[in-house]
């Protein structure tokens, strides 16, 4: 283990961290709001980190171990400074309640244990929504955008951050690969603002509104989340713009370069497009009589599909109070989640796909023990390590579950709040069902189990084994 390289990287990031917390900071300037809660993090992140920088820079190169480690404490350390304001503002002074508020924000879960939202100044409501906007595309992805890095620390960084089951570079320089994914990502929030307020959205409430869409968040300045403004317009707009950030980001590098029909062959998304298409109309059906008519009964399934599938957990609607065969459906969305490579949460499409494709040649090969039937996706063979990578992670992800549902249980709440808290944090979506449906929240839970769901968040982030990497003693040795 390099501990200098590994130093030397988090203490750039929280200097990063310092920068982007004066946006929110400038926030409350113009809203006539203290800046102190500001002022002290930003102080204190720049002293520490400048310090570090100094006597742990090196240009060693970092290899896979240092790159998990660093992905690792670098989300946590981000966490844990993030979460500052909040206690230091006094709005939320429990450390336990202050450190779940910000890892859902970096982590683009969008849980809350706010009980009155709309209490938060103006200025900490954005720095809270602003925290799924540089943890959607990743934390170590921007950090890679911005500063100067060698191809060689990046690609081990990037592949320990980036979700999905393959990890690609769309130009040969990770750090000119991470700049294009921003310079997508930056441009997509940008139409988003612009349309939402063409729809009468305050530009505040549009600039909260495009953080937590282009994250797959779901962070929300309004209690009623996306249901306060009963606009059906935004409602379209968000909903679109939420299945877009849930694309993975290489099919719009494809149509950047014309190659439009490549793109559009991608399996993972057609198999996203009729996720979304089939629970949508089944949804729809399930709760007309809840609605005036077929059409309204679709525009709030519609919003709520895009919602749950694209992890981002802004609601319309209350979802709670929906037949049981809607609610099923969107479980499994959860559990789905969006496409690789993009910012949604979940297991991702992808892995769906193969799943589903090594279950069939299993049963196939039974019948013809010795024909060769390679897992293809795209027309391309799926390599061995990468089905069997599949397959690893599905179980991970199912054991990270059932750990965490025991000690949530704990609390002694029903079995679907605390399975469907368990399934909204690691999938990072944000809202369940009963006590923490989307008119919920998180507040009820003890401490220790909020810490839980907050590490619970960061496995489901990072896909599991860049955490679990930090408990393994052989991380840890120099050689």
């Amino acid at each position: 283990m390099n501990y200098k390289a590994v130093g030397g990287m988090i203490s750039r990031i929280l200097l990063v961290e310092a920068a982007l917390m004066m946006l929110p900071m400038a926030v409350a300037l113009i809203y006539g709001e203290s800046i102190v809660c500001f002022l002290i993090p930003i102080v204190l992140l720049a002293l520490i980190g400048g310090i570090g920088v100094r006597l742990l820079h090196t240009d060693a190169k970092i290899y896979s171990r240092e790159g998990f480690v660093i992905v690792a404490l670098s989300w946590i350390f981000m966490s844990v400074a993030g979460c500052l304001p909040f206690m230091i503002s006094g709005y939320i002074p429990s450390f336990a309640d202050a450190f779940f508020e910000t890892v859902s924000g970096f982590t683009t879960t969008g849980a809350s244990i706010l009980t009155d939202i709309e209490a938060l100044p103006q200025g900490l409501l954005f720095w809270r929504s602003f925290t799924h906007w540089v943890g959607g595309m990743g934390v170590l992805v921007f950090v890679m955008a911005i500063l100067p890095l060698s191809n060689i620390r990046s690609v081990h960084i990037m592949r320990a951050e980036v979700p999905g089951p393959t990890k690609s570079k769309l130009v040969p320089r990770m750090k000119n690969t991470a700049s294009l994914l921003y310079k997508i990502y930056i441009v997509l929030t940008l139409v988003e603002i612009i349309l939402l307020v063409l729809g009468g959205m305050p530009l505040y409430d549009a600039l909260i509104t495009a953080f937590g869409t282009a994250g797959t968040g779901g962070f929300s300045n309004r209690a009623l989340s996306i249901g306060a403004y009963q606009s059906a317009y935004i409602d379209i707009v968000v909903g679109i713009f939420m299945l877009l950030f849930g694309v993975n980001f290489n099919l719009y590098y494809l149509i950047l370069i014309g190659e439009v029909k490549n793109a559009l062959k991608s399996e993972e998304l057609r198999w996203y497009l009729g996720f979304v298409a089939v629970s949508t109309v089944a949804i729809a059906l399930n709760i007309m009589s809840m609605y005036n008519g077929f059409i309204e009964s679709l525009r709030y399934s519609f919003f709520q599909v895009s919602s749950i599938i694209t992890t981002t957990g802004f609601s319309t609607a209350d979802f709670n109070t929906w037949p049981s065969l809607s609610k099923v459906i969107l479980l499994i969305l959860m559990v789905v989640g969006g496409c690789a490579g993009s910012t949604g949460g979940g297991v991702k499409v992808s892995r769906i796909i193969i799943a589903c494709k090594s279950i069939v040649r299993e049963m196939r090969r039974l019948l013809h023990p010795r024909a060769v039937q390679p897992v293809k996706i795209d027309g391309c063979a799926i390599e061995k390590k990468d089905a069997h990578a599949t397959m690893i992670y599905l179980v991970a992800f199912f054991f990270l579950c059932l750990s965490l549902f025991l000690i949530v249980c704990c609390d002694g709440y029903d079995l679907v709040t605390s399975g469907t808290a368990v399934l909204a944090c690691v999938s990072n979506i944000g809202p369940g069902l009963e006590m923490v449906g989307p008119m919920g929240s998180f507040a009820a839970f003890s401490a220790p189990v909020k810490i839980a769901l907050s590490f619970g968040m960061l496995l489901g982030r990072l896909e599991i084994f860049p955490i679990m990497m930090l408990f393994v003693p052989s991380t840890w040795r120099r050689t």
